[in-house]
């Protein structure tokens, strides 16, 4: 374990996708139109670093999430949910589209049983320019966290709170390792905070996302 502090964090891979899993909650259509999600009216506007870009894209080939037409028969498509930054689209169906006066992004999804709802194909963060390595060697004192472990984000207010274990990183090298830590800090200055985004983005599901500091 490691004393409270403020520190720069570096989520490896994994943890990563976990974050952007998060993200997910608070673009689906029914969080926007329930003004459950702190992004509500956020359209157009500079929610991140200007590094930063997160898409959808059902049409992709060979890929887990990809099929040729959404839970309610639109084709599915390439779509840029943040972009360099900037808040561009929510992820929606015919139902939370029309509630909101937009147009789907053929994001429905649909069970066995009951109505569409709002889902994702291949949701993922467009990769940087940083090699993991590079990122390491960036930080002199913080945490390279490897795994997180419960449920801690608020779509409201964007708090986050997870636990998290992985690498206490010393002069730009792992240093030892550590566990039972608590990541808490709040979305809207995760996104905006985010310094250097990796180029080792790699598809093992749905959800996708490289290196991040």
């Amino acid at each position: 374990k490691v004393a409270t502090q403020e520190a720069p964090v570096v989520f490896e891979t994994t943890a990563a996708e976990e974050l952007l899993g998060d993200f997910f909650v608070a673009v689906d259509g029914y969080s926007i139109f329930r003004r459950a999600s702190f992004l509500v009216g956020r359209l157009g506007e500079t929610i991140a670093a200007p590094g930063l870009t997160v898409i959808d894209d059902g049409s992709m080939r060979c890929r887990v999430g990809s099929r040729p037409f959404d839970g309610e028969g639109l084709s599915t498509r390439r779509t840029a949910v943040v972009e360099n930054g900037v808040l561009k689209n929510y992820l929606l169906n015919t139902y939370t589209a029309r509630k909101l006066g937009l147009r789907s992004t053929a994001n429905a999804a649909r069970a066995l049983t009951g109505a569409p709802t709002v889902g994702f194909g291949n949701f993922f963060i467009a990769p940087g320019v940083y090699q993991a390595d590079e990122i390491i060697a960036s930080v002199k004192n913080g945490f390279y966290v490897t795994e997180m472990i419960g449920f801690g984000f608020n779509a409201v207010t964007g708090d986050f709170s997870r636990g998290a274990s992985g690498w206490w990183i010393e002069d730009g090298k792992l240093a030892f390792p550590v566990e039972e830590v608590t990541v808490a800090g709040n979305f809207r200055d995760m996104l905006r905070g985010m310094e250097m985004i990796g180029d080792d983005l790699r598809f093992r599901g749905r959800l996708a996302a490289p290196t991040i500091k």
